[in-house]
C-alpha cells in the first residue's frame, strides 16, 4: 500500500482505499494458541469472532464481534456499549489494533 513516503499521500490512500484492502486493515492479533494453529500473528477481524480488549475503557471485556465497520475501520462487540444523552445505549466503537482474537468464527478453507 505504501506507494510514497509522504504522510499526507499515505493519509490519502487509507482514506480511498477499497474495501478488499480496508478489510486486511481491521486486523487483530491472535492469541497464542491460535497463532500455534494458524501459523500468522494476525488476521483481519470477522463477525463472530471473539475478542478480548487490552486497551481503553473497556479493558479486559471479552465478546463476539457483532459488527465490523469497514468505512470507520472499526468493530463493535457484544455487551460492550455507550450510553448516548438521550439514554439509549449503542454497541462502543473499538479499534481492533486494540483487541486480541481468542476464537475464530466458521472460515472457509482456502
Amino acid at each position: 500500500m505504501v506507494e510514497s513516503s509522504l504522510p499526507r499521500k499515505q493519509r490519502l490512500a487509507r482514506y480511498n482505499a477499497p474495501l478488499h484492502v480496508r478489510q486486511k486493515q481491521v486486523a487483530a492479533h491472535l492469541a497464542k494458541d491460535l497463532r500455534a494453529t494458524q501459523k500468522k500473528r494476525s488476521m483481519p477481524v470477522r463477525k463472530g469472532d471473539t475478542v478480548k480488549i487490552l486497551r481503553g475503557r473497556f479493558f479486559g471485556r471479552s465478546g463476539k464481534v457483532i459488527r465490523v465497520n469497514l468505512s470507520a475501520r472499526t468493530v463493535s462487540i457484544e455487551g460492550v456499549n455507550v450510553k448516548k444523552q438521550t439514554g439509549k445505549e449503542i454497541p462502543a466503537p473499538i479499534d481492533p489494533s486494540n483487541v486480541l482474537i481468542t476464537q475464530l468464527s466458521e472460515r472457509k478453507k482456502q
